[in-house]
């Protein structure tokens, strides 16, 4: 692909391409607005903070165990912030440290069953949204959708992000 083409400079967008852009970035904006609203939401119904919930969320989504290290890199605090961060998920029983290592210094974090079933129970409405969007979706439509989300975290994931 040639830099004209490439949507990512903008040099090659036609008007077209600019507005699909401009929609589709709206649309992720209202989105990620309104996931927002039910993070904060049930961040302050569980007395924690979004960050918190974020943290959770990266626990529940790793493939295996994450250590307070590698969360630290995914949610890009600081040491003390993330010990923070999992004292208040420990305290309040949505998490669980764990030394399973030969290495009594490696602790792995993980999401508790009964925490997780609360939310679970809270996030159901985005569940059922989910759903009702997938119904009124051809097949089709849901791969594009879901190809296109895993390209769209790939690009973000490897962004640069200054002050991280």
């Amino acid at each position: 692909m040639n830099s004209t083409d490439d949507p990512r400079d903008g040099s090659g967008t036609d008007a077209a391409g600019v507005s699909e852009l401009q929609a589709l970035a709206a649309e992720l904006r209202r989105m990620n607005g309104e996931i927002n609203r039910l993070v904060h939401s049930f961040a302050q119904a569980q007395g924690l903070h979004a960050t918190d919930v974020q943290a959770l969320g990266a626990i529940l989504d790793a493939d295996a165990p994450l250590t307070p290290g590698r969360l630290r890199e995914h949610l890009g605090l600081t040491s003390g912030a993330v010990t923070a961060c999992l004292d208040r998920l420990e305290r309040s029983g949505h998490i669980r440290r764990a030394r399973e290592s030969r290495d009594r210094r490696v602790v792995h974090l993980y999401y508790e069953p009964a925490a997780k079933a609360a939310a679970r129970s809270f996030f159901m409405p985005l569940a059922e949204a989910a759903a009702g969007a997938r119904s009124a979706s051809e097949p089709q439509e849901l791969e594009a959708a879901l190809r296109f989300l895993a390209r769209m975290n790939g690009e973000l994931a490897h962004m640069q992000v200054p002050g991280r």
